[in-house]
């Protein structure tokens, strides 16, 4: 089966670094191994913008390859495609196009579009709730300056979205502890339930334990 592979990062800085790219490299290898019948890749693409652009050189070259050689374009997750459920249901509509993501290994197309709705609105919710935060702080008389324009507004909503991504996963997590689970045997469980976590990596036991952490004070 041939593969064209895409992988995309947001800034030089992480272009440049290598980082997020060893973790989609990760990614990709994995699915190739375990859920691909002789795996081929015939061509590798990588982008370095927001994936709020549509306008990507390297992701039009390699789903012009796809489509052109047979092949299935394979990306780490869906966000690397892009972060406009628009954009993404655009590349679902095209029947001449192939695609798997490797984070959701038996997702059809018809799959990754409501991912990708579902996606798209829970990021619309955190930032709303988000600013409501920041607001509430303010009016509390917090003070958000002192760092470079931004910096402290930016720990804040991560802040949020970390507590939001918590309370999200929280169940699931106390429900196998409460039955005596292990944190290596919960970590194991949430990646086979391909599960990701807050920054959209594997768990490992000291991720678990920062969230019973941050649930239980």
């Amino acid at each position: 089966m041939k593969f064209v592979t895409y992988k995309r990062v947001s800034t030089k800085q992480q272009g440049s670094s290598g980082l997020g790219l060893d973790a989609q490299e990760r990614d990709i290898g994995l699915f190739l191994t375990n859920y691909a019948t002789e795996p081929e890749v015939i061509g590798e693409y990588t982008d370095i913008q927001s994936g709020n652009c549509d306008d990507r050189p390297e992701l039009a070259k390699a789903i012009r390859q796809a489509k052109d050689d047979s092949a299935t374009l394979l990306v780490a997750k869906l966000d690397r495609l892009s972060r406009k459920v628009s954009y993404i249901a655009t590349l679902m509509e095209d029947t001449g196009l192939n695609l798997r993501v490797a984070q959701m290994p038996n997702a059809d197309k018809f799959q990754l579009h409501i991912y990708a709705a579902l996606a798209e609105q829970e990021r619309d919710f955190i930032s709303k709730r988000t600013k409501a935060a920041l607001q509430e702080a303010k009016a509390r008389g917090v003070k958000l300056g002192g760092l470079r324009p931004g910096t402290e507004e930016r720990n804040a909503a991560m802040k949020v979205q970390a507590d939001s991504r918590a309370e999200h996963i929280w169940p699931t997590i106390k429900d196998r502890r409460d039955n005596g689970s292990t944190l290596q045997a919960i970590a194991d469980e949430l990646n086979r339930l391909t599960i990701k976590t807050a920054r959209g990596g594997t768990w490992y036991p000291s991720t678990v334990k920062n969230i019973i952490k941050r649930m239980e004070g």
